[in-house]
């Protein structure tokens, strides 16, 4: 029989390690004892081993957990694709996703093992941030194509996930394989994540964008830009940016080129009087910058 977790019930905010509100942090929900040991002891052990974990999930196992006297642990090894382990008091305690599907189950299911025992279950829900659905809505009509959802958890809390924020198509855990297989058919792919098991993707897509507060140091290392304010909007926001300096690029380039060959056929046919030319070629200069300092507008931002 589950329990609810006694310090961070559903529904309650999640704050990350600073004390900082965390909006769309994952919770624990329930903590599930497979045999003899209760719930407060699987989620000690579990947080023991996830305090130097930089996972999500096993952010909010240490949260759900600060009620109790956490032990250290030794020895501590994350395994990508996986979970965590480590010694705790002499003992190999293993954080791991369940293998089974939980078709039937929203959210994630972990196992906790102790010397290769499983000793309980820990399901943790993702709660979603509040302009998920709408940054899926705008980035789907900037970039004119799909959006992808990239996860290893169970199908149910995939479909779950992908219906509340309108993302058209749920595609399997081997992200880095998907991305390589959207490349191989001309598309540009832009990968968007925080976790260590992203990383591979991050590297593989045309841009790599991972989120930084809470993002862990192998996907900030590898992504190709990092948002620092873990705000959604931002992605959206930047793709508009870059195509709009791109614009202004291609028409300062056009407006310089204008007026030099301008100027380069006058004094070819004719006579090009010294002040005119200098006045034209330093004139091309300042409206090329001027143009350029309308991205500094707030209106190109929003």
């Amino acid at each position: 029989m589950g329990t609810d977790s006694p310090s961070l019930p559903p529904g309650r905010p999640a704050f990350d390690k600073t004390g900082t509100l965390t909006q769309g942090a994952p919770i624990v929900r329930t903590v599930d004892p497979l045999g003899t040991h209760d719930a407060d002891t699987i989620l000690q052990l579990a947080a023991a081993v996830e305090q130097q974990s930089e996972h999500p999930l096993g952010y909010a196992i240490v949260r759900a957990a600060v009620h109790l006297d956490i032990p250290a642990a030794t020895n501590f090894r994350a395994i990508p694709g996986v979970g965590v382990e480590g010694t705790v008091d002499g003992r190999l305690v293993r954080v791991a996703q369940d293998a089974s599907e939980h078709t039937d189950r929203i959210g994630t299911v972990v196992t906790v093992t102790v010397d290769g025992e499983p000793i309980g279950t820990i399901v943790l829900d993702d709660a979603l941030r509040s302009n998920a659905a709408a940054v899926v809505e705008r980035l789907s009509a900037v970039t004119t194509g799909r959006v992808h959802l990239l996860t290893g958890d169970n199908d149910a809390t995939a479909r779950e996930v992908a219906t509340q924020t309108g993302i058209a198509q749920v595609l399997p855990q081997d992200k880095a394989d998907v991305v390589r297989g959207l490349q191989a058919s001309g598309t540009a792919v832009m990968v968007v994540g925080d976790g260590v098991n992203d990383a591979p993707a991050l590297a593989t897509a045309s841009v790599g964008v991972a989120m930084g507060r809470h993002g862990s140091d192998l996907a900030l290392d590898t992504a190709d830009a990092i948002i620092i304010r873990d705000d959604l909007s931002a992605i959206p926001n930047v793709i508009t940016l870059s195509r709009r300096a791109r614009r202004f690029v291609i028409a300062n380039l056009i407006i310089a080129g204008t007026f030099i060959a301008t100027l380069v056929l006058w004094d070819l046919i004719g006579t090009l009087p010294l002040p005119l030319a200098v006045a034209g070629h330093e004139g091309s200069t300042v409206i090329v910058a001027l143009n350029g300092l309308r991205l500094l507008r707030r209106s190109a931002w929003n």
